[in-house]
């Protein structure tokens, strides 16, 4: 029996995924959790494992194409077996093509069948099939059994009885989530186009069409009403270009014999993009900074750093700095809470997520309860997912549920940055460069200059939910535990 390769959810909020390379291709044999295939999304670049042992013998998602959520993209057989469905083809229609042998003895029963469809369609649908449509399919009900499902190749017989097209059909059986945002909006999904795998409709798609201005949805929603229908044709045009953000960037134009080289926009760069400004959308983005000494935290990880390099863990600032968050989070629980239009969702979980960057984008995983973690299991963890992020290692399980996210773009020698709110989280903490600069420290004796390590942080917070005093209340409070550096190693 085949066995279905599903695209897996590579995070919350995660409804689709892009199919970026096949390891394997038909008629290769496969072992279980053998990499079958990349897949891309805004979260993660990772290769998938084989579910099964056996022989690829289907393949139904191209390179490049973007598919739902537990959509099968391929399927595996046994050895034995192999040579059986690799044969079968792997387009929509196959039931419909089922019945092509003819059969003689049934064709006055098929005939009277194919009658009565016609008919149905005069009867239900008068107004999506006209008489030349009804004319045809009485016409091709006198033909042999075989021709019917092969004549109509845009119609086909829904659950129900009703006779819809096949673009309609692949329409509605969009995912889960995108058919729940369509009942909530009380949106007609056949009225949007789709452009996931065979005209599927995506999230973004749903999304992209709620946002358009009230007048081409009111002409769209009257279009059915009007029997001349002039309204349908533009309907439809105005929609695709919001569905691309398209008013966003303005077409580059080059000069005659311009020396450019120009590379389409990889699957996880485009998902980022898309995301960042939802974010921005979204979230009424706040930046604040502080500057933090880590001179004590520079003498202890220089005093542990050759121990714990004993015990094959490289020890760098980032668990300090994880000990330090959690512990700001606890007496300020409002920045690992999420929140909707109405309500406000308080985490008791303490899942951090580190950004990780790579040559290809930037991935996120998460160091799940963190809380739990001293600073050995912490540094363990952090170099764990790092690694695997950089080789496409990480599971579904490793890039969801994140709280409240750390990103390090002073790993680069930048001071520090602004960064955007990784959605559904209210908060993003940046940390900056480490610096040797000269300070002013003040003492009971008595002020003097000395060399100290210094660091910027930045927090970016969603000011719907947190105000300005929280988070510098926040962020004080993170700064006086990694400046006493009183840490458990």
């Amino acid at each position: 029996m085949a066995q279905d390769v599903v695209m897996p959810q590579m995070g919350e909020s995660i409804a689709e995924g892009t199919v970026s390379k096949w390891l394997k291709q038909v008629g290769d044999k496969v072992e279980r959790d053998e990499p079958l295939l990349e897949i891309s999304t805004d979260k993660v670049d990772a290769e998938i494992p084989s579910p099964a042992a056996g022989v690829l013998t289907e393949i139904l998602a191209k390179e490049g194409d973007t598919v739902p959520v537990n959509a099968v993209v391929a399927r595996i057989s046994a050895e034995g077996e192999a040579s059986a469905p690799a044969e079968k083809p792997a387009a929509e229609p196959a039931a419909a093509e089922a019945p092509k042998p003819a059969e003689a003895p049934k064709s006055a029963e098929q005939q009277a069948a194919n009658e009565s469809m016609a008919e149905e369609v005069k009867q239900e649908a008068p107004a999506a099939a006209p008489d030349p449509q009804a004319a045809a399919a009485q016409t091709t009900s006198n033909q042999q059994p075989a021709t019917p499902p092969a004549t109509p190749p845009e119609g086909d017989e829904a659950e129900g009885g009703e006779v819809t097209s096949l673009d309609e059909r692949r329409r509605t059986k969009s995912s889960p989530l995108v058919r729940k945002i369509a009942a909530e909006n009380n949106v007609d999904i056949t009225q949007i186009p789709g452009t996931g795998v065979s005209g599927r409709v995506t999230k973004n798609d749903i999304l992209d069409f709620l946002q358009q201005p009230p007048k081409p949805a009111a002409a769209a929603a009257a279009a059915p009403a009007a029997p001349s229908a002039p309204a349908p044709a533009p309907s439809r045009p105005a929609a695709a270009p919001q569905a691309y953000q398209a008013p966003q960037a303005p077409k580059i134009q080059f000069a005659e014999g311009a020396n450019v080289q120009m590379e389409p926009l990889s699957v996880m760069r485009k998902k980022i993009a898309q995301h960042m400004i939802q974010s921005k959308q979204t979230s009424a983005h706040v930046h604040t900074v502080f500057e933090i000494d880590f001179t004590n935290v520079e003498k202890l990880r220089r005093r542990h750093k050759d121990a714990y390099a004993e015990r094959g863990v490289k020890l760098t600032y980032m668990p300090f700095i994880v000990q330090a968050v959690i512990a700001g989070l606890r007496e300020f629980p409002i920045l690992n809470a999420s929140m909707d239009d109405t309500n406000v969702v308080y985490h008791r979980d303490f899942n951090i997520g580190i950004a990780v960057a790579l040559e290809w984008g930037l991935i996120v995983p998460v160091l799940k309860r963190a809380d739990e973690l001293n600073i050995l299991g912490a540094s363990r963890a952090i170099n764990d997912l790092g690694d695997r992020a950089r080789t496409k290692k990480l599971m579904p399980d490793d890039v969801q549920g994140g709280t409240f996210t750390i990103t390090n773009p002073g790993v680069y020698g930048g001071l520090f940055g602004l960064p955007i709110i990784n959605q559904p989280q209210v908060a993003i903490l940046g940390v900056g460069g480490i610096k040797k600069r000269p300070m002013v420290v003040e003492t009971p004796e008595g002020d003097f200059i000395a060399i100290r390590s210094m660091c910027y942080f930045s927090l970016g917070f969603d000011h719907r939910l947190i105000d300005g005093a929280v988070a510098d209340q926040f962020m004080a409070r993170v700064k006086s535990i990694i400046e006493a550096g009183q840490f458990t190693m």
